[in-house]
């Protein structure tokens, strides 16, 4: 018998998301996955959103790009949409962080969330509430908080061969992420200075006062680069033609999908020895984990030993779409049968 799934994906952005939107592509990719597999998926997203599955939705437009909508009435209008049709489906597929839980002791359907991070300890107890009646999946052994029962941890997949691959060493190290100070656009900086290797920096710029302080005075279109937002295509030409990509983070990063996309074209990665980054990077094979910027130094130096074919089976092995939609297809018939 086909499993009917409602797969619940956040509104800030559209799904799949135009540019940024980590969470809003996740649920894209697995969505089309189970479709192309024969599941059948009902995608609760905005009006917008692209999708071979079926499609409900109760926004038009993504709050984060459209001012006139207003995110908490989008909300409720969107979570409560796929509640009220619960006994639609064999289970519910929460994406949306912790708000939907609390709707989910109020239905039969069984309701599995994937927490891709907790935004700050002030959300925990939501979790723990409902830690008993509900599922829960982890994106990182890193990430799981020890008050919390999960089922699984499933790591992200990526369309590996949509990925250009590069065997040749690159001319720049790339910056591409959130301009915060959480993803170390400032080390970033100070690194590529110190080697004296031109900086390309990527990404949409989360906090301006950071930006204009820590990042905008050094750049100068020729060692510090600053792009801003791209698109997919520029994207991934930027990753396959860097020397290295930097992901000097200064918080304990849930997982890391630009680190993943990286090496899916043969760029290695040196990263903080941070949150899931012993997990997704195989340290001395697909790039280095380090504890500072000397570390940093150290093994930019070192980057010629790695093997570019190594980076890219590495995530053919682990971080593919497909290894994604077979781990999460295993747990929701786990769930069902044990119901």
């Amino acid at each position: 018998m086909t499993i009917k799934i409602a797969m619940l994906a956040p509104i800030s952005w559209r799904t799949p998301p135009r540019h940024y939107g980590p969470w809003e592509w996740i649920v894209s990719l697995l969505t089309e996955g189970l479709v192309n597999k024969g599941c059948d998926v009902t995608l609760y997203a905005t009006g917008d959103s692209v999708t071979a599955a079926h499609h409900r939705w109760t926004v038009a437009r993504p709050y984060s790009e459209d001012s006139e909508v207003d995110a908490k009435v989008a909300e409720c209008l969107h979570i409560s949409a796929v509640f009220e049709e619960a006994q639609r489906y064999d289970i519910i597929h929460n994406n949306f962080d912790f708000m939907p839980l609390s709707y989910s002791t109020l239905v039969q359907t069984p309701v599995l969330t994937t927490i891709h991070g907790f935004s700050s300890a002030k959300i925990v107890p939501v979790y723990c509430k409902y830690n008993r009646n509900t599922y829960y999946i982890s994106i990182s052994n890193a990430d799981r908080h020890p008050e919390l029962d999960y089922e699984a941890t499933i790591y992200h997949g990526i369309p590996v061969n949509e990925y250009p691959f590069s065997a040749g060493k690159g001319d720049y190290l790339l910056f591409l992420g959130r301009i915060h100070h959480d993803k170390g656009a400032k080390e970033a900086i100070a690194l590529a200075r110190q080697t004296r290797i031109p900086l390309v920096i990527a990404g949409i710029v989360q906090d301006e006062s950071y930006y204009q302080q820590f990042v905008a005075p050094h750049v100068d279109g020729n060692s510090i680069i600053f792009m801003g937002t791209v698109n997919d295509e520029t994207k991934k030409k930027l990753l396959a033609g860097a020397n290295a990509l930097l992901h000097l983070i200064n918080f304990n990063e849930p997982f890391g999908l630009t680190v993943i996309e990286a090496m899916a074209c043969g760029t290695p990665v040196i990263a903080m020895r941070r949150g899931s980054m012993p997990e997704i990077i195989k340290a001395g094979e697909t790039g280095f984990l380090i504890n500072d910027l000397e570390d940093g130094k150290r093994s930019i130096e070192k980057l010629n030993a790695l093997s570019r074919n190594r980076c890219r089976e590495w995530v053919e092995e682990r971080f593919s779409v497909d290894t994604m939609v077979n781990n999460y297809e295993k747990i929701y018939q786990n769930i069902l049968d044990r119901r």
